[in-house]
């Protein structure tokens, strides 16, 4: 029997709604992903409620608001407390991100559904990975090992693979095979055979035409058409996602152009996210890492574009064409949907979407048709209380402590009495006269009263005799210095100042003004108007999501050729094109299920657990194969004393085995190779590798066989026998293990 996997999706199927999955392997379960979206609707995490508490380990693989909003709520609300596996920048940005989040939606309405210290509980005990590293679980989780793998989509995004006795479980959701400016390309073709595959149908049906420096050059030029006629231009934007190859963009090109039309970069985070961004150099491209090793040269020390956190800022800016990069790319709060509502009257004016609009939202209305047009919007925003609203609040604060204090003094008299306990031998109440029982005052102070019992415990209704005490402790210490205990107290707010300022939760990188907005506890309100807004301004949308079209995802799953395949996370069209595609071309098991639908995805396969014997051992020949050994081995299966099967030597002599070659040759790596030892190599037709004057070389596989290059392969030297040909066939097998 092969591993036990269920897969179970709890949001995000047959729709655009945000990611959430949960997948248990032999009864240990996984939720893949705890995303939410900008609409913040709690029905959406209902299904989510019901099996919160069920969850062993939670796989964060991107750090926006789809892959882990939810993340924060859940464990406040749902009763999630599972241990929580990310990479460093997936944690760290997706941190900012909720930070910004927040604060968006704190300066427009009464958002209670999570605070920022609920964020940061959720995030403290996060446990980071690098890319590739093999975590081991333990406990209930023994056996299973996870590993995080380049995904190309976001900066730390992440591929997980989930391996059990040998079968692979891969989930790889938004993935890039495209390499960027600041990211590598995926690494998911690299995974032959998985025994599951999960992923996305999103851009099923979207197929790509444009090449990436004709839709930069278009890009850039849209930009530069409307600044140079006095225009300005808002790009709403995630808050540590794409942004960051959308600044590398901007960056690049007016240091080539030398414009003078300022950059800013508008968030909440701003400054923290680019301080945080510039150290994560190893997570990026090769080029970056290369530049900044030979030349210290951080991609990331934006010269060109100016860092906000405030409005205020910018509306102080010098007066002029513009280009601002603000949060929210959905437009439902944050600067930019104010930037928005100013804007859209001018025509001259841009408004440039590079992805789209999640749905339900602001920004998905007006990416459905084009301008000019008029949008009904309610704008929001806080305002401090003031005059009577503030009096009349300060007399309700002064009212609830009063209330508090009393019950406080009353648990504590209760508490008093219970501590006595009934007296059980006397039957009538003692009778003190408290009027002569005097307060004591001298230089200590006010007087003190204490209770001396004496060989009997008063009953809790009665009073008890009272005695004069006085607390003897110096106010000097033996040096002669007044102590005045104020001067250790440490004030609440003055705590959290700073820890702010020395690293809190962020490592410091918080800057003062994002942290003081954070620790603002003045009394305010929120007060919101509806506005019909005309939108003269342009529109456009242009494709930078980072996310692989409908023809590269069928030819990498083709490539991958996993055993089952689940798809989720498309619109219902989407899902069902790549399933009918999948069924007919690539493997017979494909799944899609709907919310809450369980579907079995257990291996066919059988794995069984086996020692080598010491003997068998002892003759077994290994060969180095990159970070591992293979032997090629002849044996038999028995058993030990404790019926463990075992594999030990043949009774009798093993028939000879054909050679085998052990290896996954790439034509073009291996072209390279050849022209290095001087050989004149080239590409004929149809991947045929023409070596010199006589020999080809070319790759063949089994006559119909599904998923083209996935499967196992032959390399035919084609030519006649002369020199050039055995040393190429000695070059050829020098790629290769021979067992």
């Amino acid at each position: 029997m092969g591993t036990s996997v269920q897969v179970s999706p709890l949001c995000g199927v047959y729709n655009e709604n945000p990611l959430s999955y949960l997948v248990s392997i032999d009864g240990f379960n996984f939720l893949l992903d705890c995303g939410w979206n900008d609409l913040f609707d709690p029905s959406l995490l209902e299904p989510l409620s019901r099996v919160a508490s069920t969850i062993d380990a939670v796989l964060l693989s991107h750090p926006d608001t789809l892959h882990l909003g939810a993340l924060p709520y859940a464990m406040k609300q749902l009763g999630l407390s599972a241990p929580v596996y990310a990479t460093e920048p997936v944690h760290r940005l997706g941190l900012l991100t909720m930070y910004d989040q927040y604060l968006s939606r704190k300066q427009v309405s009464d958002f209670d559904l999570f605070t920022l210290d609920d964020i940061d509980s959720a995030f403290q005990n996060v446990i980071r990975l690098t890319f590739s590293q093999n975590y081991h679980l333990s406990g209930k989780g023994e056996g299973i090992v996870i590993a995080p793998h380049v995904a190309g989509h976001m900066l730390g995004g992440s591929i997980w693979k989930i391996t059990k006795d040998g079968e692979e479980v891969v989930y790889a959701v938004d993935y890039n095979h495209r390499k960027e400016r600041h990211l590598n390309g995926t690494v998911l073709q690299s995974f032959v055979r998985p025994a599951v595959l999960i992923t996305d149908a999103y851009n099923a049906l979207y197929t790509n035409q444009t090449q990436s420096h004709h839709r930069d050059t278009e890009f850039l030029d849209t930009i530069s058409k409307h600044l140079e006629v006095g225009g300005n231009v808002l790009l709403p934007v995630d808050t540590a996602g794409r942004v960051l190859e959308l600044l590398l963009i901007l960056e690049q090109h007016w240091s080539q152009r030398a414009f003078s039309f300022p950059i800013y970069f508008l968030t909440y985070v701003s400054s923290s996210t680019i301080d945080y961004v510039k150290s994560f150099l190893e997570w990026m491209s090769d080029s970056i890492s290369k530049s900044f090793e030979t030349s210290r040269d951080n991609a990331f020390l934006l010269r060109h574009v100016t860092l906000l956190i405030n409005k205020t800022d910018l509306d102080n800016a010098p007066p002029g064409p513009k280009v601002v990069l603000a949060s929210m790319a959905s437009l439902e709060a944050g600067f930019a949907r104010d930037i928005f509502v100013e804007w859209a009257n001018d025509p001259r004016n841009l408004v440039l979407f590079t992805e789209t609009g999640q749905f339900g939202t602001l920004a998905r209305m007006l990416q459905s048709a084009p301008p000019p047009k008029f949008v009904k919007v309610t704008m929001s925003k806080r305002v401090p209380l003031a005059g009577e609203e503030l009096i009349a609040y300060e007399e309700e604060q002064n009212r609830l402590k009063r209330e508090e204090a009393l019950r406080a003094s009353l648990v504590k008299e209760e508490e008093t009495k219970a501590s006595h306990g009934p007296d059980e031998n006397s039957s009538e109440p003692m009778v003190v006269d408290t009027k002569t029982t005097h307060d004591v005052v001298g230089s200590h102070g006010p007087a003190y009263k204490d209770i001396l019992i004496d060989g009997f415990v008063p009953p809790s209704s009665s009073a008890a005799p009272m005695f004069p005490f006085y607390d003897n402790t110096a106010d000097w210490d033996e040096y002669g210095e007044v102590i005045n205990p104020d001067d250790y107290v440490i004030k609440d707010e003055d705590m959290d100042r700073g820890a702010m300022h020395a690293g809190g939760d962020v490592d410091g990188r918080l800057d003062e003004a994002t942290a003081s907005l954070m620790l603002d506890t003045r009394p305010s309100k929120v007060i919101s108007n509806e506005l019909i807004v005309t939108v003269s301004c342009s529109l456009v949308k242009m494709d930078y999501e980072g996310r692989s079209d409908g023809r590269s995802i069928k030819s990498t799953i083709a490539h991958v050729s996993p055993l089952k395949l689940v798809l989720v996370h498309a619109t219902a069209e989407a899902t069902e094109h790549l399933k009918q595609h999948s069924l007919n071309s690539i493997c017979p098991h494909v799944y899609a299920p709907k919310i809450e639908e369980t579907v079995d995805v257990t291996s066919d396969l059988c794995a069984y657990k086996v020692q080598l014997s010491e003997k068998l051992m002892s003759n077994v020949i290994f060969k180095k194969l990159g970070d591992s050994e293979v032997a090629w081995v002849d044996s038999e299966v028995g058993k030990t004393g404790s019926e463990m099967r075992c594999l030990q030597p043949m009774g009798s002599a093993a028939a000879p085995h054909k050679p085998v070659l052990v290896g996954d040759l790439k034509m073009q790596d291996f072209k390279q190779f050849l022209s290095s030892k001087g050989v004149q190599v080239e590409f004929a037709g149809g991947g045929a590798l023409r070596c010199g004057e006589y020999v080809t070389l070319r790759k063949v596989g089994p006559t119909g066989q599904k998923g083209g290059a996935s499967g196992p392969q032959q390399i035919l030297i084609e030519g006649p026998l002369c020199e050039d040909y055995y040393k190429i066939r000695d070059y050829l097998y020098s790629q290769f293990y021979l067992l």
